[in-house]
């Protein structure tokens, strides 16, 4: 599939895939994916259609459909109404519409990125 400069790749509503999806473009995922998805510097839309059993991973995630698993965005998290998410979100900023279904843990870190030692980056002390 060739993606045009404003468009996205996308997975439609009868596609099923199992294992692990990378890439470097922006995705709109609308079918069944299980296991995972990497993007790291892209924006991850879950369709109102997707039913996505992975763990997600990149810049921005927009969710419409079900997901179960965990989000981790360098960027921003948004759940829209109607969507049903079950897991835990780790992301810098997080933006949950009336209706949404929001079951898990969220961390709002300064900075999901990890450090140069390798290790995650962590506010030391504190209480959370």
């Amino acid at each position: 599939m060739m993606a045009g400069d404003n468009s996205s790749a996308r997975i439609g509503k009868s596609i099923v895939i199992c294992g692990e999806v990378k890439g470097k473009e922006d995705l709109i995922v609308d079918g069944r994916v299980e296991g995972t998805v990497s993007l790291a510097e892209s924006r991850l839309t879950i369709g109102p259609n997707a039913d996505v059993a992975a763990d997600l991973s990149a810049r921005d995630v927009l969710v419409l459909g079900r997901v179960q698993g965990n989000v981790v965005a360098t960027g921003r998290v948004e759940l829209r109404s109607g969507c049903n998410l079950e897991g835990d979100i780790r992301a810098l900023r997080l933006a949950v519409e009336d209706n949404a279904i929001f079951r898990g843990k969220v961390d709002l870190t300064q900075s999901v990125a990890k450090t140069p030692e390798g290790g995650d980056a962590q506010r030391s002390g504190g209480t959370t």
